[in-house]
């Protein structure tokens, strides 16, 4: 049975992928995507700024969808969930990380590109797997050759993903949702271009809810 917080996902289509320089944007970058009809968020742990910002946002947005990325040891897993990640997302398959989120009943999202990555991430009791960076690595048709093997495996692309290639990916049965910087990049974050960040996820949106897409199992 599919984890509640994958199933929200799945019906948002979207994850924006931001990098934090510094907190003191983070409470509005949350309200603009809040407002422009995207209640999720992950923030990767690449900047000094990314473990507060995620405290701070979910102190303001407690109900918004949370996520910590570029998860690649135990002990960053640990501290994203402390400061209030709801799904913690790496770009590859830290196997004590993984393991301590799952037993603590936290989703987490590895990367994998192989069979034997997905293989060892199934082993371990993943339910959907991170593909970056997609475009590179052969877009949808290569998730859908490397799935073939896993009949109930899905996925979220991240990389090379714009609203223009959007569609391609979304009504792709394997594919849960599309994460990428595109729908709120550092630069628009730091000039405080929060306009252009809602016209973009707005766009964004707009063709998830043209799309026809299978209710979940």
């Amino acid at each position: 049975m599919l984890n509640p917080i994958y199933r929200t996902i799945y019906s948002l289509g979207l994850i924006p992928v931001v990098e934090m320089d510094t907190v003191d944007r983070a409470e509005t970058l949350a309200a603009t995507l809040i407002k422009a009809g995207l209640p999720v968020l992950e923030i990767t742990l690449r900047t000094p700024a990314a473990l507060e910002a995620i405290q701070a946002i979910r102190k303001a947005y407690p109900n918004l969808l949370l996520g910590a990325g570029t998860i690649l040891t135990l002990d960053q897993a640990v501290k994203s969930a402390k400061a209030g990640a709801d799904f913690l997302v790496s770009p590859g398959l830290p196997q004590d990380a993984v393991e301590w989120a799952l037993r603590e009943g936290i989703p987490f999202l590895p990367g994998a590109v192989t069979p034997n990555e997905i293989l060892q991430g199934l082993r371990l009791g993943i339910e959907v797997f991170k593909f970056f960076p997609a475009e590179t690595m052969g877009g949808i048709a290569a998730i859908k050759a490397v799935s073939d093997p896993f009949p109930n495996l899905r996925f979220i692309p991240t990389g090379g993903i714009q609203t223009d290639n959007l569609s391609s990916y979304l009504t792709c049965e394997r594919v849960l949702a599309v994460g990428g910087s595109w729908l709120a990049k550092r630069q628009w974050i730091q000039n405080g271009q929060f306009d252009q960040i809602a016209a973009q996820v707005k766009a964004a949106v707009r063709v998830v809810q043209s799309l026809s897409r299978p209710v979940l199992d």
